[in-house]
């Protein structure tokens, strides 16, 4: 690509007013009328010469850099210099004039001592805004001189830098230092207009713009949050989408805000008694800059929630909860936390539950986190309670027929909750609470609420039996699936009185299921569409079941109080024999008779026939009787 060469030229010889030479972006400034006082100039250290055969009358001191110059050139082109008394220069301290907060600096002041002296200037995007600011420090007006520094630096501002979108954006970033002179003098307004218009052409689709316009988010994203933010406001008036809004303020923070590399993975991320999440992010942002830096990420924070589009489409929900996280961390005002969790509760249904795992941070008093039960959870179950809370309040607010978003977030709380119970340092009621933050409709199955409440009997084995039963009185049993009843059946942590109640369920789900009533529910399916009929005959045939398992105890009652009748029998009837009968009894049992009889029989083949013999005789002799 060629570069143009304008050269502009006055009209006659006898005209006073400048030439300039036009070099693509940037323009060399030559005075028509040169003073020869100047030859060059020449730097010493800290020090800047102007080389000429008269000698120098006046010292001027910018930041650490002292100029050796002439008073003439400097009083005919600025107004401030000329109003003030010069004195002459002390010895010690080496200056007659110093310049503070100048704009730009001494490289600024510089270029104006050249231009000043009437050698050639070059105004570029990199240093109008400056050149612009000084000059009106100085008050180079045009009272003073045709041609000053004041009008040239503002026409290349409006002829220039305005009607390009590299160098808008070029010289609103070498504002960041110029303030106040630069918002004063309008030239960060301007800037930032000339963006918003050029940004909003061609406005046709949303995905081809965000596609085809990256370069856009790019430059943009160089500029400091204050006029970032103030561009970005420009954009809207000029009614750019707000899905291309929110996807250039998302390309700002992930350049400029640093991401929380936390992955909780099972219970590897519960230290004993020590938050390890808390410690980590404190870690990290102790080493990242320090307090000033916090701020800084602080302010940025603030400012770009600030200028999110309020349309519900315009950021997705991952970003949300990934800046409330950044909120928290680095400590931002409640009411913006407070707005951004509102934004979330609104769009909740989109939410996974690792976006969802908010930390706890809180600061004490000397930067030392602080070591109280509340604080010491891993996870800021509060904050969820509140998001949860403001979705409830959204979809009270919206026509029946687009509440549709309660099944889902049912799914992510169910999942929350057993990610969070395999926290320690849970409380029961926090726990509590948020099982039941939700309606009872809200929820057609109840496998993922078991799975929770199962996974926070095992975390925490110390619970009284009075706790495990107000837990698990949330559980609606009917809504448990038939591997769920099964395995509620064989799990000791549940209460006795909960397992029967699951037992009960669970056969009324196997006699529909033998039955061919209605499918069985599973793990993954169950959750879905339950007629109404079936429902009802479900609960029908429970209390059928339920009044079987009556008639059966009273049964089982009848039995027992007759075993305990023919007990007290038998009780009576021992109490009836002789006491030597018991006696004898107890000789027969004893070792001693035992033994005794042992000897006796080891001659019993010997005896055997007199004793036949003697029987004999003994009867003969009483027949003969």
């Amino acid at each position: 690509m060629k570069k143009s060469l304008t050269v502009c030229r006055p009209q006659s010889p006898e005209s006073d007013s400048d030439y300039n030479i036009l070099l693509h972006d940037q323009s060399i400034v030559i005075p028509s009328k040169l003073d020869h006082i100047a030859d060059s100039f020449e730097k010493k250290d800290h020090s800047w010469f102007v080389t000429s055969q008269v000698p120098t009358d006046l010292t001027i001191q910018v930041q650490d850099i002292t100029f050796y110059a002439h008073k003439y050139p400097l009083v005919s082109k600025c107004g401030y210099i000329s109003q003030i008394e010069i004195q002459p220069s002390i010895s010690n301290l080496g200056y007659d004039l110093k310049l503070e907060h100048f704009p730009g600096g001494s490289e600024t002041f510089e270029i104006i001592l050249k231009f000043c002296y009437g050698l050639p200037v070059d105004l570029n995007p990199n240093n109008v805004a400056s050149l612009r600011c000084a000059s009106e420090f100085l008050e180079m007006t045009e009272e003073l001189d045709d041609g000053n520094l004041i009008s040239k630096t503002e026409a290349f501002l409006t002829f220039v830098v305005l009607s390009s979108w590299r160098d808008s954006i070029t010289v609103l970033k070498s504002c960041e230092y110029l303030s106040p002179w630069a918002e004063n003098l309008q030239i960060v307004r301007r800037c930032c207009d000339s963006i918003a218009w050029k940004a909003s052409q061609d406005n046709s689709t949303t995905v081809e713009i965000i596609s085809e316009e990256g370069w856009w988010f790019d430059d943009v994203a160089i500029l400091r949050i204050d006029h970032f933010a103030r561009t970005i406001t420009a954009v809207r008036a000029k009614g750019l989408k707000p899905e291309i809004i929110g996807s250039c303020i998302m390309h700002y923070a992930e350049k400029w805000l640093p991401g929380i590399d936390v992955a909780l993975e099972g219970p590897r991320a519960f230290g004993s008694g020590k938050n390890e999440l808390q410690l980590s992010i404190l870690s990290g942002r102790r080493e990242e800059g320090g307090v000033g830096h916090n701020k800084e990420l602080k302010m940025i924070i603030e400012s770009l929630v600030s200028i999110l589009p309020p349309e519900k489409e315009a950021v997705p929900c991952k970003f949300l909860l990934w800046m409330l996280k950044m909120s928290v961390v680095y400590s931002a005002t409640q009411v913006l936390i407070s707005e951004l969790e509102k934004r979330v509760g609104i769009v909740l249904q989109d939410a996974n539950v690792n976006d969802l795992l908010i930390p706890t941070y809180r600061n004490g008093d000397q930067g030392k986190l602080a070591i109280s039960s509340e604080e010491l959870t891993m996870h800021n179950i509060d904050a969820v309670q509140r998001i949860v809370e403001y979705f409830l309040i959204y979809e009270q607010q919206l026509p029946h027929q687009h509440k549709s978003g309660k099944l889902n977030v049912s799914k992510l709380l169910d999942n929350y909750l057993a990610e969070i119970a395999r926290d320690p340092n849970l409380s029961i009621t926090k726990f509590h609470v948020l099982a039941e933050a939700l309606p009872e409709n809200a929820r057609t199955c109840h496998d993922g609420l078991y799975r929770a409440i199962d996974t926070y009997l095992k975390t925490h084995p110390s619970l009284s039996e009075h706790d495990r039963k107000r837990l698990c009185r949330v559980m609606d049993y009917e809504k448990l699936s038939l591997d769920a009843c099964m395995h509620a059946a064989q799990n000791d942590r549940l209460p006795v009185r909960v397992v029967i109640q699951v037992l009960l369920a669970e056969q009324v789900k196997m006699r529909v299921a033998v039955k061919g009533k209605e499918p069985v529910a599973s793990g993954k399916d169950s959750d879905h569409e339950e007629s109404q009929s079936s429902a009802q005959m479900e609960i029908k045939n429970l209390k059928l079941e339920l009044e079987r398992v009556k008639m059966d105890m009273a049964e089982l009652k009848r039995e027992h109080s007759e075993l305990q009748h023919e007990c007290e029998k038998l009780n009576n009837k021992q109490r009836r024999i002789p006491s030597w009968l018991l006696g004898w009894k107890k000789i027969r049992n004893s070792s001693l008779f035992i033994q005794k009889l042992d000897g006796d029989e080891s001659g019993e083949g010997m005896q055997r026939p007199d004793r036949a013999d003697g029987r004999m005789s003994s009867r003969r002799r009483l027949s003969a009787t």
